[in-house]
């Protein structure tokens, strides 16, 4: 009888695979996934520098609004560069990348 229960892991996969089938990626997948990986963190490492530049002089020159502000702009950026690699990444595990 203790052979047929199953693990709270176990049910949870279950659940979870009913919500949302887990889905069989092809090679070419995984290669442009991989691909937009590389190409989003050298996007996202591009405006870093950029900014963080920015926000060194700032500091330097002890504009603290001008601080804030690059500050606020590099978290946006990252917040947008990163919903869009989701988009894009969705859009190939949907076969329409």
């Amino acid at each position: 009888m203790l052979g047929d229960m199953k693990t709270a892991y176990e049910l949870a996969m279950e659940r979870l695979n009913k919500t949302a089938p887990s889905v069989k990626l092809t090679a070419a997948q995984k290669a442009q996934l991989a691909e937009l990986d590389s190409k989003y963190a050298a996007k996202l490492a591009e405006r870093e520098i950029t900014l963080n530049g920015e926000i060194a002089r700032a500091e330097a020159g002890g504009d603290a609004d001008e601080l804030s502000k690059l500050r606020g702009q590099l978290a946006s950026d990252r917040r947008s560069i990163q919903a869009e690699l989701e988009d894009r990444k969705e859009a190939v595990r949907k076969g329409k990348g």
